[in-house]
Formats: C-alpha cells, structure tokens, sequence
C-alpha cells in the first residue's frame, strides 16, 4: 500500500455542483479500488491524500492530473503505508468558510496519527480559511 498527498488549483472558484460532481465520482472509484483518503478545499486550491494498493493509487493519481478542470499540481509526498489514516472514508471532504475550516480539519485529523500528514493538513486550512 501506498499513499499519495498533493495540491492543486481549481481553473474556477468551485462551486456546489462542481464539488458534488467530484466527491460523487471519486467516492464511486474509491469504493471500487479500495481508496481512501480526504480531500479539503479553500478557495480555488485542493489538498487531497490517496491511500490503497499502489497501482490503484497510481492510476487514480493520474486520472486526477489529467483532469483539466485543474492545475499546477504538486506532489508533496508519496510512501509506502502500512496502515491507513482515513481508514472507511473513500473520501472525506471538507470546504472552506462554510464552517471555520481550520477547527473542521483539526477535528478531522484528531486521530491521524502521523504527525507530518496532520501538520500538511492543518497548515493547508489556515493558509486557505479566509477568501482571498
């Protein structure tokens, strides 16, 4: 198993339907590959993690950089897992300024027990909380 954490940028401010869209199709191909992982966005900018056998991350990975409805992805880390950190969620979501976003991810990633992938996290919430 492996896991893979990157960011991206919207080419559009998301809206409802968009993101519905999304979460709709990668929680149907998460299920079937055995995925899990979060996804949170702030703004026009996405910060996922993937976790699951290496080739199903690997291609869900790729379908995602061929996905044109976004940019300038950069992979922050890619490693080997020997247990999940969102084990059950085929992909948690959570948005910015609906709710305070930093308080949303702290509380999502409480029982993430690698330091480095909560610290990506709550970083990534309190650069994007706020409208630019």
């Amino acid at each position: 198993m492996e896991q893979i954490v990157y960011v991206s940028t919207s080419r559009s401010l998301p809206d409802e339907r968009l993101l519905d869209g999304i979460l709709a199709v990668s929680r149907r191909n998460n299920a079937r590959d055995g995925l899990t992982g979060l996804l949170v966005v702030g703004g026009r900018r996405f910060l996922q993690v993937l976790e699951g056998p290496c080739d199903l991350c690997d291609a869900a990975y790729a379908r995602i950089r061929a996905d044109e409805r976004h940019f300038a992805l950069v992979q922050l880390s890619r490693r080997p897992l020997i247990e999940r950190s969102f084990a059950g969620w085929h992909m948690g979501f959570e948005q910015g300024y609906a709710n305070p976003l930093v308080s949303v991810v702290e509380q999502l990633t409480d029982r993430v027990a690698d330091p480095y992938l909560q610290a990506q996290f709550r970083s990534f919430a309190e650069l994007h909380s706020q409208p630019a």
